[in-house]
């Protein structure tokens, strides 16, 4: 990963606002604080809802994505368990938000123009490029660059669910964007702990 890249997932971490200690990142990763919602939300929603969601089950398939080259190529055990946690959240919660887009009678892929998201903030996305060269590496290398693809991917889902929050009226998918604020602000921590060691 080149300098300017690294620099600027760093700098997007940062501004999560990380400012307590980090959680020892030896230590098994946090479990998400409450079982995933029902698969049927509330009728009650709005466009900013619906956007979150289908913008949000991508950006799940690629943290999926990059969570299993983790746990086949790290060599740190750290990075493998972190990435079993990672996996296995998001595969719950992608299954939860597709069944509340199904639910509400809305398609789970959404337009891919960036012009009708820029007021979502974008869509936020890891490149294929990118998660196509974490592929192709391996040893200590893999391990630094897995933990900053990730970092930076990570806090792309804080932002989109900060935005829900801010705008969407759906409590259930209020409330689970609020467990990704939480837990992934959780995991950039340990990711940042991980890139010091």
């Amino acid at each position: 990963m080149n300098r300017a890249l690294l620099a600027a997932v760093l700098a997007a971490a940062l501004l999560v606002g990380c400012a307590s200690t980090p959680p020892n990142p030896v230590a098994a990763p946090p479990s998400p604080s409450a079982p995933p919602p029902t698969a049927t939300a509330a009728a009650n929603f709005n466009d900013a809802d619906v956007m979150f969601l289908q913008m949000m089950l991508p950006h799940h398939g690629q943290a999926v994505q990059i969570a299993k080259l983790a746990k086949d190529k790290a060599t740190r055990k750290e990075i493998k368990d972190l990435a079993a946690a990672v996996e296995a959240t998001q595969l719950a919660e992608a299954e939860t938000m597709t069944g509340w887009l199904r639910s509400w009678g809305r398609p789970t892929t959404v337009d891919t123009n960036p012009d009708l998201h820029a007021h979502h903030g974008g869509m936020p996305a890891t490149s294929k490029e990118v998660i196509d060269a974490l592929a192709r590496t391996s040893g200590g290398k893999f391990d630094r660059d897995v933990v900053n693809v990730l970092t930076g991917h990570q806090h792309g889902a804080v932002e989109m669910a900060r935005n829900v929050l801010r705008d969407g009226s759906n409590p259930q998918v209020k409330e689970l964007a609020d467990r990704i604020v939480k837990s992934r602000t959780a995991q950039i921590q340990q990711l940042l702990a991980l890139l010091g060691q």
